[in-house]
């Protein structure tokens, strides 16, 4: 049994935490609970006469119908999976050469990091003017090189869509993975190096003996938060597209129905939807991370 300071103890800290439970409750419970109500009625504020009825999981039913919707689903998994998968193996190899030793390496590190702190607006603006078909830096670039015979409206094809939006994001938020896997390649140990040396293994034996496996976990943290943040991409796409040419994401479609058609019925499924799925993609990573530190 507890003893009494052990009692005083918790009650305590149940009473310092219960400011913070209580703001929790109000900005991310409440809303999200209210969320899922909406989902489950009709409300169509340009159309108030009719009410707000009840109408079951007919909105969720209704999604897997859209085929709008389901589009935006396809793009969104695909924008996630592609993202993810170039931001991973940018950040590593940046994570690697800012974790050498060499003159000026502060320069790089920070150099490295600037995309990052850029607002998302910003950079979508940035990139959407370095793509322009007239005077974009992306086709003087590759005119100059001889990679194209003329100027071409990149953002103008579903290809060529997808592919800048992909290479905006990477150049956006690869210093962001690369930070995390840097603070785990720094935790290393120098002496495990030193004698895989010793045994005679060269740098790729020792990056996959050694360096992958003790940065795991760091990459599995930093694939969760790039992941859930990919799927909820709605900034860069609202920016630079506008979700044109087959590029309208999941959150931006739901924006589409809560602001513009102020169906916030059909919109709050959506968003719970994204919930679900967002859910669902931080409990297998979790279990993933729990499995390798076990």
């Amino acid at each position: 049994m507890k003893s009494l300071q052990q009692r005083k103890e918790t009650r305590d800290a149940w009473l310092m935490m219960f400011p913070a439970l209580i703001i929790l409750l109000v900005i991310a419970v409440y809303p999200i609970l209210r969320t899922f109500w909406l989902s489950l009625h009709e409300m169509v504020l340009t159309d108030p006469g009719s009410g707000y009825p009840f109408v079951g999981l007919k909105n969720y039913s209704d999604i897997f119908r859209d085929g709008r919707a389901g589009a935006s689903i396809f793009f969104t998994f695909k924008f996630t999976i592609a993202t993810v998968f170039f931001e991973l193996v940018v950040g590593f190899a940046a994570a690697m050469i800012m974790n050498k030793t060499f003159k000026g390496r502060g320069l790089v590190r920070a150099a490295i990091l600037i995309p990052w702190a850029i607002p998302t607006t910003v950079s979508a603006l940035m990139w959407k003017f370095i793509y322009n078909d007239q005077y974009g830096l992306f086709n003087d670039v590759l005119y100059r090189l001889g990679m194209i015979d003329g100027y071409r409206a990149w953002l103008s094809t579903e290809s060529g869509t997808f592919m800048a939006l992909v290479i905006a994001d990477v150049w956006k938020t690869a210093p962001f993975m690369a930070l995390l896997i840097l603070a785990g390649l720094q935790m290393i140990p120098g002496d495990l190096y030193e004698s895989a040396k010793i045994d005679g293994a060269n740098s790729f034996q020792a990056f996959v003996k050694i360096t992958l496996p003790m940065v795991k976990s760091t990459v599995l943290v930093a694939l969760l938060f790039r992941t859930i943040d990919a799927f909820r991409v709605f900034d860069l796409v609202s920016v630079m597209t506008g979700g044109a040419n087959g590029s309208e994401s999941v959150s931006l479609y739901a924006y589409t129905h809560l602001m513009k058609f102020l169906n916030f019925g059909y919109g709050s499924a959506l968003s719970v939807l994204i919930f679900l799925v967002v859910f669902a993609i931080s409990l297998i990573y979790m279990k993933s991370i729990g499995k390798n530190l076990a």
